[in-house]
């Protein structure tokens, strides 16, 4: 019987290393990569508890000796691209998660490439001596339990969970682990004395769904057999577009909350245009001071990829929310479009307005030859915006 090998491949560090990558003064030394924000950390920066996307005055305090540098989003870009290329050397199956990891199936390939290990040794190196990136890669029989193998054995590392240790390697590990498991969810699970993977094994599906719900419990306990029947897809188009902006801890105006969340807006639906993929539910994600977390959803009687119908849409959200912003304060703002056509062949709505459309196509046409700066919007001057994170094809 033909073992299935899957391969998960993560850059360590990635913004970071690049930068550490492109100027020698910074090997060794704890670099921040972001302006107002934590974008990237390198690993001994992360050594001094820095994490994303924590704000710059924070990780300072964490971290005094730390370098700060400006992102360089075309230097990611490039990076990225040229990794991919390796992937693409080494199997044709593979399924970018984002621009610094990525599945990669290479069953069957033993006897032209040898063993999975020997392929994701040859893979890091030709990363190392092409690229010269440090990158980590997991081996296992699930794209669940490699992407596990690559956290475990980060940085810098090769780590394969062979068939028939897979639960040996997986029970002892904590319930963070667990696709899945954040803090609401961790919280839960240890109030129950739940710490380990084994420990979710043991409980049982139905004592999980009492715990966290039907799906919750069947998703969990599933994974904890190492249960994931998905197999790597090529070309996989992703089924939302979004985008998000760190707002840090200082107390901020409604309006400019308003104004970030605009430009969110331009972001997500230039992307959308460019991709020909018009959306039709709108998602706020908010996060609080308290680290709290809030969605609210609205959906479109037909599919736009219109900048104002989103903004009119995304700003009625944010009023909504508007209470608990004041009283909890808010630190993270992010926008999605979801419900996308698959093949961009929606029709304007009734409700869109034709100029609109012809005014988004010129305002393309702008920041596609000048670039995305060389335009925006008055309310956005002198404001700061992470800078638009490089990304798979939408």
């Amino acid at each position: 019987m033909l073992c299935v090998a899957i391969l998960h491949a993560d850059l360590d560090a990635f913004y970071a290393s690049v930068e550490q990558r492109d100027d020698p003064a910074l090997r060794g030394r704890p670099v921040l990569v972001g302006m107002g924000v934590v974008l990237a950390a390198s690993y001994e920066a992360k050594a001094c508890g820095v994490r994303t996307p924590m704000g710059l005055g924070q990780a300072r305090a964490l971290c005094p000796r730390a370098v700060v540098v400006p992102p360089r989003m075309a230097a990611y870009s490039t990076a990225s691209k040229a990794v991919f290329e390796i992937f693409r050397d080494t199997t044709p199956l593979v399924e970018g998660l984002s621009i610094d990891e990525a599945f990669l199936d290479v069953t069957g390939l033993r006897k032209i490439r040898g063993s999975p290990r020997d392929i994701a040794a040859r893979l890091r190196a030709d990363v190392r001596d092409r690229v010269g990136l440090p990158i980590t890669v997991g081996i296992a029989g699930t794209k669940f339990l490699a992407k596990v193998a690559s956290g475990v054995g980060k940085p810098d590392g090769l780590l394969e969970v062979l068939p028939g240790t897979e639960l040996d390697f997986l029970h002892p590990l904590p319930v963070e682990r667990l696709w899945g498991v954040g803090p609401v969810t961790s919280a839960k699970l240890r109030e129950h004395r739940i710490n380990t993977v084994g420990d979710v094994a043991r409980v049982g599906e139905a004592a999980l769904a009492t715990m966290l719900g039907p799906h919750g419990g069947r998703h969990l306990h599933a994974l904890s057999q190492n249960r994931d029947p998905r197999r790597v897809r090529v070309g996989h188009r992703r089924g939302s577009i979004g985008s998000q902006c760190a707002l840090g801890r200082r107390p901020r105006p409604f309006t400019e909350i308003d104004a970030t969340l605009a430009a969110l807006v331009d972001r997500v639906t230039r992307r959308m245009r460019a991709a020909n993929r018009p959306g039709r539910t709108v998602t706020l994600r908010l996060r609080f001071d308290d680290f709290s977390r809030a969605t609210r959803s609205r959906s479109l009687l037909k599919a736009t990829m219109q900048t104002r119908t989103v903004l009119d849409t995304a700003r009625a959200l944010l009023t909504e929310a508007r209470p608990l912003i004041e009283t909890r304060g808010l630190t993270l703002v992010g926008l999605a479009m979801s419900n996308l056509d698959a093949d961009g062949t929606s029709q304007p709505s009734l409700f869109d307005d034709v100029s609109d459309d012809r005014l988004d196509v010129a305002m393309d046409a702008v920041r596609d030859r000048f670039g995305s700066t060389a335009l925006t919007r008055a309310a956005t001057l002198g404001r700061y915006l992470n800078p638009s994170v490089p990304l798979l094809p939408d």
